[in-house]
């Protein structure tokens, strides 16, 4: 389950961000996935649950925006949803698509840090 490693590098990215900043705790961290970034958003969150643990993120929510793959078809010009399986052919014009614009970012796109001494 690679999802445990990806959490305990978000945990470890955003325990540096309070330690820079001087956060007493991180409230929460936001996070872009996807759809072809080959990660399960269910189990990514479970294994934030465990990483977490200790740290100060001990209570840290972990907000994940799933981000749907889309493709572009030069031949014509449409973007399109990829779907899942992905299918990477334009339904437009029956042409492959020659770009993805979307679908896989594994991103953290914000942390929520607590003051110390609030």
């Amino acid at each position: 389950m690679h999802e445990l490693s990806i959490a305990t590098a978000i945990v470890e990215r955003a325990a540096e961000t309070a330690r820079r900043h001087g956060a007493a705790c991180v409230r929460a961290v936001r996070l872009r996935v996807g759809e072809m970034a080959g990660v399960v958003p269910d189990a990514l969150l479970f294994s934030f649950e465990v990483a977490r643990e200790g740290t100060v993120l001990d209570t840290a929510r972990l907000v994940v925006e799933e981000v749907p793959a889309r493709a572009h078809c030069a031949a014509c010009a449409a973007d399109f949803a990829v779907g899942s399986p992905p299918f990477l052919w334009c339904p437009r014009c029956d042409r492959p698509a020659e770009s993805l614009l979307s679908g896989r970012e594994l991103e953290i796109t914000g942390i929520e840090l607590e003051e110390a001494g609030a």
